[in-house]
């Protein structure tokens, strides 16, 4: 078991070349401005003291870096940077109270008394996500709201809660994919010893905590960057959000260097047990090693040994290749959700097209291989192949989930899977996820099937504004959906207040007797992960599973776990009853209704709309079929 050290217990900081930081002699306070011949520094007095107001003019360094140390500056100080004319917000700010565009903080991250220095995290094997968007978790809407829901986490079975992004984003509400202070978390949300505490508790409950985080652009409001440092950008690459982040060009060193520290930061400063890059698709590196590889090298290298700390990627090219080598652990399922979607819902149309013609065979193919496109055609893409062969990775290198906040959030009204999945249906979808030998994720609510929608959501201000209302209400076009004269002006306005009021979770939901009972059956299934399908997976290999469809939408599979045993999946989604193959084991779920297979070597019938699972033990294992 990992112990810290007395100072590690009391917030040890981390030291990044960016930024302020308290040193023996005052605040150093540094910028990188290689657009710039002069840089002022602007300070102005903290919470507790008497206001006043200074102006020091940075000394230059070589390769565009400007820096001070003031000896009379501490924590609490407010400061930013004059450029060019323009007083801006620091990059590398630890804290803005006042939003994207107004002074940063000070902050001293040794005056945070830690005390999970026994807690070294949990093997990947044992995780079971939550993932939650802080704002909209609590009626607060706020790290100290979640903290306050812990308990109800771990008694649901939960092993790791997820972040949405907490980065410092513009206005009151957002998803946190558009912020601008990669290091600062949002003040919405709380101050930064809000968040250690958060993550402080959720160890000292045994619960992970993993942080969402985005380096593949900043939001279109309050990226003061390019008025000093246009070197950060890149015309030659360009993406969804404008040019790219300069991650292979001319000075790029800089660049990589602020992403690799801000991966760092949180796992050292804020005992993070994991990160996840969001659409790291969309992170064009030409360079060797691709920033990925060198985020994750770093991170291997500098976070102590004994701590579990895990890497998870969103990627929707399907790149296996960042999933060996130990860089990452995993990578959200897409291809998962999309066929448990269709097979759920019957929807056919917008990205759904690729899964539509046999659902159950692409379903089939994730279970047992990772990823379901691999190298095929996707009609969706324009008809481009998409994806790497998965085949040769363990289950758990991947992330299986039936909602996420894209999959609800992306739709034009925010419905969840509960809200337009045919129920039967729905339930075998999550038994399927729940028990597999991949890591599964919740959506926040969707073990007791949320009333509320999960719309997507912001706060910009001036003519952004009207410009996201009016893009979020013309992305539709490729859903018959909308493409049948549902009036734009339905979809919901995502910088009105009352959008991100209405996706706020309803917690009085669990006094209604049919919330409660889909409370039970999830938490029966994580029950029956925890007790009987987690301790069989460590040492798992890939190569381990195969799969068969049969009948009319119905599947078999069956794993190698990495104790020998035998795990078995029968699943029919069809309306009728089948005659199952044959299938040996002890039964581990049965869905309600379904008609039980006998626990040897059988053919029996296996009911309309249900799914059965089977373990046969090592000692008792016939054969791998």
């Amino acid at each position: 078991m990992l112990t810290r050290t007395h100072e590690m217990l009391h917030g040890m900081p981390y030291e990044m070349p960016y930024g302020a930081q308290i040193t023996d002699g005052g605040v150093r306070f540094r910028l990188w401005a290689p657009n710039c011949k002069e840089v002022g520094l602007y300070l102005a007095g903290g919470q507790m003291h008497e206001r006043h107001e200074s102006m020091h003019l940075m000394d230059m360094r070589e390769g565009g870096w400007f820096e001070s140390t003031v000896a009379e500056a501490g924590a609490g100080m407010r400061y930013g940077f004059d450029v060019n004319g323009i007083r801006v917000p620091d990059p590398a700010s630890r804290f803005n109270p006042d939003d994207v565009h107004g002074l940063s903080e000070v902050i001293d991250p040794s005056a945070f008394v830690w005390r999970d220095a026994k807690w070294c995290g949990r093997p990947w094997e044992e995780a079971v996500i939550y993932e939650l968007h802080v704002g909209t978790f609590s009626p607060e809407g706020t790290f100290k709201g979640v903290s306050q829901r812990l308990d109800y986490l771990a008694e649901l079975g939960v092993t790791a809660i997820e972040l949405m992004p907490v980065a410092d984003f513009p206005g009151a509400r957002n998803w946190g994919y558009d912020g601008v202070l990669p290091y600062a978390p949002d003040s919405r949300y709380g101050r930064p010893e809000d968040l250690k505490e958060l993550v402080q508790a959720a160890h000292e409950r045994g619960l992970m905590v993993l942080l969402d985080v985005v380096y593949n652009h900043f939001g279109p409001e309050g990226n003061y960057l390019h008025l000093y440092a246009k070197e950060f950008f890149t015309e030659r690459h360009p993406t969804p959000w404008g040019a790219a982040i300069n991650f292979d060009g001319p000075s790029s060193r800089q660049v990589r260097n602020f992403f690799i520290h801000n991966a760092l930061y949180w796992l050292q400063e804020y005992h993070f047990d994991g990160l996840r890059l969001d659409a790291v698709h969309a992170i064009i590196d030409h360079s060797s090693p691709h920033i990925l590889i060198e985020i994750a090298e770093r991170v291997r290298a500098e976070v102590d040994a004994e701590r579990h700390v895990h890497l998870i990627l969103e990627n929707d090219a399907n790149n296996a290749r960042y999933l060996t080598n130990g860089w990452y652990d995993a990578q959200w399922n897409d291809d998962m959700h999309h066929a448990l979607h269709v097979l759920s819902t019957q929807e056919n149309d917008g990205y759904y097209t690729d899964y539509a013609d046999n659902p159950v065979r692409h379903l089939g193919r994730c279970l047992a291989e990772g990823f379901a496109y691999q190298g095929e055609i996707s009609a969706y893409r324009g008809d481009t192949a998409r994806g790497e062969a998965s085949l040769h990775l363990p289950p758990q290198a991947f992330v299986s989930f039936l909602q996420s906040h894209d999959q609800a959030g992306n739709r034009a009204l925010g419905e969840r899977i509960t809200h337009i999945g045919e129920e039967a249906l729905t339930h075998a979808a999550a038994a399927i996820y729940l028990l597999a030998p991949s890591i599964p994720m919740l959506f926040m609510g969707e073990e007791f099937a949320a009333k509320s929608p999960f719309l997507f959501f912001c706060d910009f201000g001036g003519d952004l504004r009207d410009a996201v209302t009016q893009g979020r209400r013309r992305e539709f076009a490729r859903f018959a959906h909308f493409g049948q004269g549902l009036a734009e002006t339905a979809i919901p306005d995502p910088n009105a207040v009352q959008t991100f009021l209405i996706s706020k979770i309803n917690w009085g939901s669990l006094n209604d007797e049919a919330h409660l009972v889909w409370l039970e059956y999830y938490r029966n299934l994580m029950k029956l992960r925890r007790e009987i399908i987690v301790p069989r997976l460590s040492g798992m290999k890939g190569n381990s599973a195969h799969f068969e469809v049969f009948a009319s939408r119905c599947l078999r599979v069956c794993w190698q776990l990495g104790d020998g045993s035998i795990l078995r999946l029968l699943a029919n989604f069809s309306d009728a009853s089948v005659t199952a193959p044959e299938s040996a084991g002890q039964i581990v779920f049965a869905s309600p209704g379904a008609i039980p297979i006998s626990s040897r070597a059988t053919k029996s019938t296996l009911a309309p709309r249900s799914v059965v699972w089977m373990l046969e033990p090592v000692a008792d294992k016939s054969s791998f079929t």
